[in-house]
């Protein structure tokens, strides 16, 4: 077994083989980091031919768009592609480039090797990149050269860098290196930090699940510890070639998590699912959105009613001061009336309006109950306050309420200080409708319908006024009748049928939207995000819902708030997947 001083002598007397950083990692006991495709050994073989746009990285074809060229007499190659392909770190200070040893000034066409001015046309811009020449390069990496027969093709074989000893190590690997178009991409990442601080941040460039057009793809991490300390970039190169096992939509049906968007341009032409009305228990939706934006305080709306009853409020700010949206129940009868509070929803305060009905629905469908009120005769009890809303900021606001009598429910915008009484209440104004939005009492604010999946793909439409009518009511403050365009605040119960190995996914057909839905699928229950990220907007890119176990699907929708309309389901056939029939046969369920 070597000493150390004699592992030094043997280091020292090859210096252009070992760069200094390896020597400084021998002599600390720690083992070099690697270019990811040259991480067993330690070093990395680029073999490279004048004006070819292939370079072999161990053996390995690698694209090279910037090809090596002939210049002047000398064989030049790009400065900062040339350093990636052999794991060589390229920075940047003040406009000038350090590879190893090696200085390059492109704005000045100069180059430094270890401090010392190169002969004139060492640095050339082609076409934007920056070529030096190959032994100039190699030299600055302490890299060995050698030249094919043919004086075309050049061979650099250099170490790898070495790393501080206290920063973290990216480690990632795939289960194969050739996959087939479609093909899942399974990645099993293993970064340490070799203190075992945490790793407090990741960063991937180039990866994705599956790739679906032919080619060669690189794909790198990045990840710093809990000190600030990032790593070196770890990379692997995958190939796909050969016949595609599934399309982006297949694809998306074996593996899309729900709230995960999907390709599908042909969803518009699936036919309508058939279906029929469900007798369910049914209660009104008393909806304020007009003025949507009022400007003072007063009076939004006003209705009375008995038994059980949906609220529904939204609106903006717009007085010059802060100001709360209250909601005040009233006792009409001659005895005690009971208020029970059966679900509740709420969001404020906020300027982004698709926030406002998606997380209504969210906080709605996780929602418990809420108290219960005991209203003496003729006594006004609030039933919801909002936080204070600054000006251009707005609120949401979703309850359902069940009275043991008749009780008078009123909408109130104030002014922040203005108490929310009876007193004050009768000295508002009734504040006009705006024109643009609705207000009123609407009947039948619950639509059941028994969904058959008879045929599949389907879809189902809702909130187009066509397909699904808006449900019409009345605005009590003027007598005028109403339609519910969009049908916000009611709520659909559809009892799928026939739904067992199949998926169900959601298409917005009006633009931006925000929501969510409750699913129930035999026990398992689940309230899903629309989408998980972002805003659903482009109608070709469903959003995947759930993957139905039970025969009998359940699912609870309200349009959301702030969202556009309509929307659609769309129901998929998903038998067979991971069996082979028509899916390419290669299922693969692990993802670490």
């Amino acid at each position: 077994m070597f000493s150390q001083e004699g592992l030094l002598r043997t280091v020292l007397l090859d210096r252009r083989r070992r760069s200094r950083a390896l020597l400084t990692a021998l002599l600390l006991g720690v083992s070099p980091l690697a270019h990811a495709q040259a991480a067993a050994q330690g070093a990395a073989q680029l073999t490279v031919t004048t004006d070819q746009t292939v370079a072999y990285v161990n053996g390995v074809a690698t694209p090279f768009p910037a090809a090596p060229r002939l210049i002047g007499g000398r064989t030049l190659v790009p400065l900062r592609e040339t350093a990636a392909l052999l794991g060589q770190p390229v920075t940047e200070v003040a406009g000038q480039l350090q590879v190893g040893r090696l200085n390059v000034d492109p704005g000045r066409a100069a180059a430094f090797l270890s401090g010392a001015a190169q002969p004139s046309g060492s640095v050339v811009d082609v076409g934007g990149v920056v070529y030096v020449p190959v032994r100039l390069l190699a030299d600055g990496l302490n890299a060995n050269l050698s030249v094919g027969a043919d004086g075309r093709t050049l061979t650099l074989s250099a170490l790898a860098q070495g790393v501080n000893p206290l920063a973290p190590q990216a480690r990632f690997a795939t289960d194969k290196t050739t996959y087939a178009p479609g093909e899942r991409v399974v990645y099993t990442e293993y970064a340490f930090d070799p203190d075992g601080a945490d790793l407090t941040a990741r960063r991937w460039t180039g990866r994705q699940e599956v790739f679906f057009q032919p080619g060669t793809y690189t794909v790198s991490l990045q990840v710093t510890n809990s000190r600030g300390l990032q790593s070196a970039p770890f990379s692997r190169t995958i190939r796909v070639e050969g016949q595609a096992v599934d399309t982006p939509l297949t694809y998306a049906l074996r593996y899309a998590e729900p709230g995960d968007r999907f390709p599908d341009p042909q969803l518009r032409a699936y036919p309508l699912a058939v279906t029929q009305p469900t007798s369910r228990e049914n209660h009104p939706l008393i909806f304020s959105n007009s003025p949507e934006v009022p400007t003072q305080s007063g009076i939004l709306y006003q209705d009375s009613v008995s038994g059980r009853v949906r609220l529904l409020g939204y609106h903006l700010n717009g007085l010059r001061a802060g100001a709360r949206l209250h909601i005040l129940a009233r006792n009409l009868e001659g005895g005690p009336v009971e208020l029970r509070t059966e679900r509740r929803g709420e969001t404020a305060p906020t300027r982004i309006e698709t926030l406002l009905g998606q997380v209504t629905l969210l906080d709605y469908f996780a929602s418990t109950g809420g108290p219960t009120l005991t209203l003496p005769p003729g006594e006004t009890v609030p039933v919801y306050a909002s936080p204070t809303l600054s000006p251009g900021t707005g609120v949401n606001v979703m309850q359902d309420l069940v009275a043991s009598g008749r009780v008078e429910l009123t909408f109130l915008m104030l002014e922040e200080g203005l108490p929310a009484t009876a007193q004050v209440a009768q000295q508002l104004p009734y504040l006009p409708h705006d024109g643009k939005h609705q207000r009123g009492t609407f009947e039948n604010a619950v639509r059941g319908l028994r969904v058959n999946l008879t045929t599949l793909p389907a879809r189902l439409v809702i909130g187009d006024g066509q397909v699904d009518p808006a449900i019409t009511g009345v605005d009590k403050l003027t007598g005028q009748p109403q339609r519910l365009l969009g049908n916000y605040g009611v709520r659909y119960h559809l009892e799928v049928y026939g739904a067992g190995g199949t998926a169900v996914a959601f298409s917005p057909r009006g633009g931006l939207y925000r929501g969510a839905m409750h699913v129930q699928d035999g026990p398992v229950g689940q309230t899903i995000k629309l989408p998980r990220t972002g805003n659903a907007i482009e109608p070709d890119q469903p959003v995947l819902l759930w993957r139905t176990q039970s025969d009998r699907l359940d699912l609870d929708l309200v349009p959301a708030s702030g969202s556009n309309l309509p929307v659609s389901l769309i129901f998929y056939k998903t038998n067979g997947l991971g069996t082979g029939t028509g899916y390419g046969g290669l299922f693969k369920p692990y993802q670490p």
